[in-house]
């Protein structure tokens, strides 16, 4: 594809094959701006999210496609998808539909944690803090 038609066109045109058919979602909540989380899509996740409007992502670890929230109740409601200007990258903007995004619970709470994002690099002795 042209490199300005790529960049400044209105066609939908991810670039799967540059990173072996999988392009990362950054995923961020629409009504906070607060990034939820970093997963991977192929074409089929992708348009799995189009049609189902709920986040889809492929497993690398599981090598499988999954729609975040069908085990957990966990769903994130697309708002809308944006991508990059080299059409390699996507930003998810959702709307969570339920306790939190990731996986981990805390285990003061119990609860799913909103954000898989949640401890910071300390740049001096580059330990963790959760925040």
């Amino acid at each position: 594809m042209d490199k300005k038609v790529l960049e400044e066109g209105n066609e939908l045109q991810i670039d799967f094959a540059k990173r072996g058919g999988l392009v990362p979602a950054i995923v961020q909540d629409v009504a906070d701006g607060r990034i939820l989380m970093l997963a991977y899509v192929n074409e089929e996740a992708l348009n799995t999210t189009f049609e189902k409007g709920m986040a889809t992502f492929w497993s690398t670890s599981r090598n499988e496609l999954w729609t975040k929230g069908e085990t957990s109740g966990d769903f994130l409601k697309i708002v809308e998808v944006l991508t990059d200007c080299d059409q390699d990258a996507l930003l998810y903007r959702v709307a969570p539909q339920g306790g939190g995004a990731c996986h981990t619970k805390d285990p003061e709470t119990g609860k799913t944690r909103a954000t898989c994002f949640y401890r910071k690099a300390d740049l001096g002795d580059r330990g963790l803090t959760f925040v």
